[in-house]
């Protein structure tokens, strides 16, 4: 064998264990955008849920700067909201300016799937003039990195309606 040989083999088993621990320092490193799993998406989701029960918390803080929010179906809201602001703006702001006693959810039921969540469950609360609110809905969440960047939302759009129209929101 050849000084050329040698060198040769030499180089290409140095190559491969390089690029071997490469890899593994690649796969050993934290990703900043590193996919949660279908169980930890609905662990923070739930979180979420449970502070907004307790008066701790709301589940609109797990929205991404960026999130589109879609309100189905026919109700004085229906639309997409492009960013969380616009949607706290023109939708939450002036519901929960609505009511005396804001809504508390009771989740029904939770389920994740890779990257979505979906959550159906009912809220109550007081409205200004006295008269309790009450709704049903079903959220369906798409994550990226703990947090929602996409949400599509269903509910009793005559309940809501009723509410928008009826009572005038504090300003």
């Amino acid at each position: 064998m050849t000084n050329s040989t040698k060198e040769q083999r030499s180089f290409g088993g140095k190559a491969l264990l390089g690029m071997v621990a490469a890899g593994l320092a690649l796969l050993a490193a934290p990703s900043k955008s590193a996919a949660q799993t279908a169980e930890q998406n609905k662990a923070i989701v739930a979180e979420s849920f449970a502070a907004w029960k307790a008066g701790t918390g709301s589940p609109f803080d797990l929205l991404a700067e960026n999130a589109s929010w879609t309100i189905k179906g026919r109700s004085a809201a229906s639309g997409t909201y492009p960013g969380k602001e616009a949607f706290l703006r023109d939708v939450i702001r002036p519901f929960n300016a609505r009511m005396t006693i804001g809504i508390k959810p009771a989740v029904r039921t939770m389920t994740a799937e890779a990257d979505r969540v979906v959550i159906l469950f009912d809220a109550a609360g007081t409205a200004r003039d006295g008269r309790p609110y009450a709704n049903s809905y079903a959220w369906f969440f798409r994550m990226e990195g703990g947090r929602v960047v996409e949400a599509n939302a269903f509910f009793d759009a005559i309940a809501f309606d009723d509410l928008w129209s009826r009572v005038a929101p504090v300003e």
